[in-house]
């Protein structure tokens, strides 16, 4: 089978694509048949060797890919050939087959296209267990989301407003935030052109924001904490930016706020109970016609390399897809 592979760890460049033995799936796996492959921020750091897991070389990345069941390890008995599923494995989904464990497996439903799919769960399943376990973000609150323009980013745009809050999208274009006002984003923040604390100091009457959703980091992150409301959350998701800021420890104080960590794929593993149950409120809310992921640009598995280089040059609002079969 044909593979996007890190043999070194370094730029998108650096990639290579070969073919290599089709994997068979053990006891309590599957193989999956990839037909799209989802492109995250984490790929950009997995593969120079920068990301919290780190996969021996040589590897695949992509952690996320939507397909089609083509073999059943020992063991498994809920799944058959065939059946239409996603797997959300960290890596190795740039390429035309998968392993992956039946806990890292769901189910989706058939009017779901594979594209969608393959670039539904880490964003959506990100965003809504940041803002409704780690957040408990309630209907009337006010959210600030910052990258609001890109994968997570949006979806948090688009789950706040479906779970009441009043948004403030801010981004780095007005390109982007035409975007999240698209998706619902109530307020827009340029903060490429406005001083993003006076923005949202007049946009929330000085009241601040209840809940901040911040996946950039970096220079950001202190101004936006300086907004935060009296009790307000701080869901640390990430740091696209570049920098891992750091925070003088008397704004929580003064605030009575709280800094929120939210590692998604720790939570999936620790909680799989609960991750199922939210992922199939969100399989249900798409379903219903609440949720439409926005894909903004579709590579082959050829150029695996140059859709990863997309992402780090910050060129993708919404998802990224791979199309590989």
């Amino acid at each position: 089978m044909k593979a996007v592979l890190c043999v070194e760890h370094g730029p998108p460049e650096a990639l290579v694509v070969r073919d290599i033995p089709t994997p068979e799936p053990g006891r309590g796996q599957v193989r999956v048949k990839v037909h799209a492959a989802g492109v995250n921020f984490p790929d950009t750091l997995i593969i120079q060797n920068l990301y919290q897991f780190k996969p021996a070389l040589p590897f695949s990345p992509g952690g996320e890919a939507a397909g089609v069941v083509d073999a059943v390890g020992e063991g498994v008995d809920d799944l058959a050939i065939g059946d239409r599923v996603v797997a959300m494995t960290g890596n190795g989904c740039y390429a035309e087959a998968v392993v992956a464990n039946r806990a890292q497996i769901v189910p989706i439903p058939g009017e779901m296209p594979f594209d969608v799919a393959s670039g539904f769960t880490m964003t959506y399943g990100t965003s809504h267990h940041a803002l409704k376990q780690r957040a408990r973000l309630q209907p009337g609150e006010t959210l600030l989301v910052l990258g609001a323009a890109g994968g997570v980013g949006l979806a948090a745009v688009e789950l706040g407003k479906l779970m009441g809050a009043r948004v403030i999208a801010a981004a780095s274009s007005e390109e982007k935030l035409e975007v999240c006002r698209d998706y619902g984003a109530d307020e827009t923040i340029n903060y490429a052109t406005a001083n993003l604390k006076d923005e949202v100091k007049r946009l929330t009457g000085g009241k601040g924001v209840d809940v901040i959703y911040d996946p950039v980091g970096d220079r950001f992150a202190e101004p936006a904490f300086r907004s935060m409301a009296w009790n307000g959350r701080y869901l640390v998701v990430g740091f696209a930016g570049g920098n891992i800021p750091t925070l003088p420890l008397n704004l929580p104080l003064i605030k009575g706020a709280s800094i929120v960590g939210v590692f998604w794929g720790a939570f999936t593993q620790a909680e799989p109970e609960l991750h199922r149950a939210n992922m199939n409120e969100l399989i249900a809310w798409y379903a219903q016609g609440q949720l439409r992921p926005h894909i903004s640009k579709h590579f082959t598995l050829d150029e695996g390399p140059a859709a990863i280089r997309w992402m780090m040059d910050r060129k993708a609002t919404g998802k990224v897809v791979l199309d590989v079969a």
